[in-house]
């Protein structure tokens, strides 16, 4: 039984990796979107691993997303000339895991974000993003999770990353409260609201 739950979690991460590099290649942004729009609802309806529950996946039609904007997509050069910062977040399943801070990155007019590497299991870029707006996830979503496949691009070995807002998603513990979900930190909080993105599936 485990042998099975773990082969299709593997092919919900190659799933996912294979969209986001679909994404990566798609000829304008703005196609890359609307492939990840249909990807990530396909995943839900269909794939055993979902994270919805058998109530919502039974009246699922799709998850609300933004139309997309153009300005909130930035190729930025991250800023590492800053001090070293570790932060441990506590899991039931995981124990403690361990994200040190790698840059920060200036969206220029709208504000900075840390930039994370995960400590663990084998590493990854982690850009979780959190803002006041009320049909987010209060708990805040991710734009980034290399190690799970959520990559946008840039060139990384110049220090640039792709952080475009409108790719912005709920983690699985928005959908199901059984999952647990590193939420954003204070470095990752936006002071103004963030009309991209997936928003709120259940109403509050």
């Amino acid at each position: 039984m485990l042998a099975a739950m773990g082969l299709t979690l593997l092919d919900w991460r190659r799933r996912v990796a294979r969209l986001y590099a679909d994404v990566r290649a798609a000829a304008t942004p703005v196609e890359g979107h609307h492939l990840w729009r249909a990807g990530r609802d396909r995943l839900f309806a269909e794939h055993p691993d979902s994270p919805l529950e058998p109530a919502d996946r039974a009246r699922f039609a799709g998850l609300p997303v933004a139309s997309y904007d153009p300005s909130l997509r930035f190729d930025v050069e991250l800023d590492t000339d800053l001090e070293p910062t570790l932060w441990e977040v506590t899991t039931d399943g995981d124990g403690v895991v361990p994200f040190s801070r790698v840059g920060v990155a200036h969206l220029q007019g709208l504000c900075d974000l840390d930039v994370w590497w995960l400590e663990s299991y084998g590493g990854g870029v982690f850009v979780p993003v959190r803002d006041p707006a009320p049909d987010t996830y209060g708990g805040g979503r991710y734009l980034l999770d290399t190690v799970k496949g959520a990559d946008l691009g840039g060139d990384a070995a110049e220090g640039h990353l792709v952080l475009d807002l409108n790719f912005a998603y709920n983690p699985s513990c928005a959908y199901d409260p059984e999952w647990a979900c590193p939420l954003a930190p204070a470095g990752n909080t936006l002071p103004v609201a963030v009309p991209a993105g997936e928003r709120t599936f259940h109403e509050e």
